[in-house]
């Protein structure tokens, strides 16, 4: 491989939230890699700091430009410059266009389990969750499209946020199911906010279809919200873009985010997107092949160590969701002396908890995802293959102890 992915980059003491642990504890929990970003991008960044003056700055054509291309040749999806307005971030997007289309106490649609700031986005602006459960069988997630539409059809839901590719199951949605969402939408009224900021991580061979190249129906109801920041380790630049094919859409979009105040680009945060998209492509097919890998590993290794939980299989995300339903923990057994004697309440502990108490691995608990999430634990591979088998191990000693 050109590129390097199993050189540890120390991360302690840079004030990173996933590693602002305590030095026993090994963090696979927030979904950021531990790999430094593409080389292409460092450069650019270096070479805009070194000019030295960083007032405030604008929004140039190459950003246009290298979004417009990235999407046409990567995923088949035509845009115009007129549909993209910058954005710091994917939340703050999706949290200021929760408040500009909706009042207080109306209810927004969400697929559950699913990435769990979107239950903030929404009660942070008053409205309620509404959440149209996907179906779980056999180890498998899909949509429930009858329950959707039920939820549709209600006159106090008139917004729906879709995860595509979706987080934390790595499900790839098929174009069958993105365009019956698009004709559900038409028919009910509702607008959909695509997040679409797992695309570029999909394992070799596999494709992911954005939502608003499916259907004229999907292209007027869509709001797609998209980014380099998680594929290429940026996050921290705050760089994304929202896209809005309709006219009178996008200017409710746009005056939602400028009044919002989070339309600006920081002077770092164009350049890197550019790199990007211009010169990124080569390192992150390599990257993507050594995720697919670490997921193959992590995969097996539960398979033939702890038959007592199970991965679910997917093709995208470095996220892997594990089914820990079979798991018999015994919370009593992680408690100190204080807790025990205090009467410490044993459901405040989560699955997570106990893994941190006998272990020291750090893994995102999967009620916070609402749904069937209880029974899950996520975790996130984007990791060296020495961390990952570290982390392996440590989550075999917890569930053998």
């Amino acid at each position: 491989m050109k590129y390097d992915f199993d050189t540890p980059v120390n991360r302690r003491g840079t004030g990173s939230m996933k590693w602002d642990v305590p030095e026993n504890v090994l963090p696979m929990w927030v979904a950021d890699m531990d790999f430094k970003t593409a080389p292409e991008i460092i450069d650019a960044i270096r070479e805009r700091a070194e000019h030295g003056v960083f007032g405030y700055t604008d929004v140039d054509q190459r950003w246009y430009d290298a979004y417009i291309n990235w999407w046409d040749k990567r995923h088949g999806l035509k845009m115009k410059p007129e549909w993209l307005i910058f954005c710091t971030g994917v939340v703050p997007a999706i949290s200021s266009i929760v408040r500009k289309l909706t009042t207080p106490n109306e209810k927004v649609i969400i697929q559950t389990p699913v990435y769990n700031i979107f239950f903030n986005s929404i009660l942070n602006n008053g409205c309620r969750v509404f959440e149209s459960p996907l179906k779980y069988c056999d180890g498998k997630y899909s949509m429930d499209l009858e329950d959707l539409e039920e939820k549709m059809s209600d006159p106090m839901a008139t917004l729906f946020i879709l995860c595509n590719p979706q987080n934390p199951s790595g499900n790839i949605w098929s174009k069958e199911e993105l365009a019956k969402i698009g004709e559900l939408a038409v028919k009910y009224n509702v607008t959909v906010i695509s997040d679409e900021i797992h695309c570029d991580l999909t394992d070799p061979g596999y494709e992911y279809i954005p939502f608003a190249s499916v259907s004229d129906d999907c292209r007027k109801v869509s709001i797609t919200c998209m980014a380099p920041t998680k594929a290429f380790n940026i996050a921290g630049l705050q760089s994304a873009a929202v896209c809005v094919p309709d006219d009178f859409l996008r200017f409710k979009v746009w005056r939602g985010l400028n009044t919002d105040e989070v339309a600006e680009p920081n002077v770092f945060a164009c350049i890197a997107a550019s790199a990007a998209f211009e010169k990124g492509a080569e390192w992150l097919d390599e990257l993507r092949a050594y995720l697919a890998e670490n997921k193959k590993i992590a995969c097996d290794f539960i398979e033939k160590e702890l038959p007592e939980l199970k991965a679910i299989s997917s093709h995208a995300t470095y996220l892997l969701w594990i089914d820990i339903s079979n798991w018999k923990y015994d919370i009593g057994s992680v408690l100190t002396e204080g807790e025990k004697t205090g009467n410490m309440c044993l459901q405040e502990l989560t699955p997570s908890d106990v893994l941190r108490r006998k272990a020291g691995l750090f893994l995102s608990d999967g009620n916070i995802y609402g749904g069937n999430g209880k029974d899950f634990l996520r975790m996130n591979l984007a990791c060296t293959r020495a961390n990952l088998m570290d982390g392996l191990k440590r989550l075999k000693s917890a569930v053998h102890s």
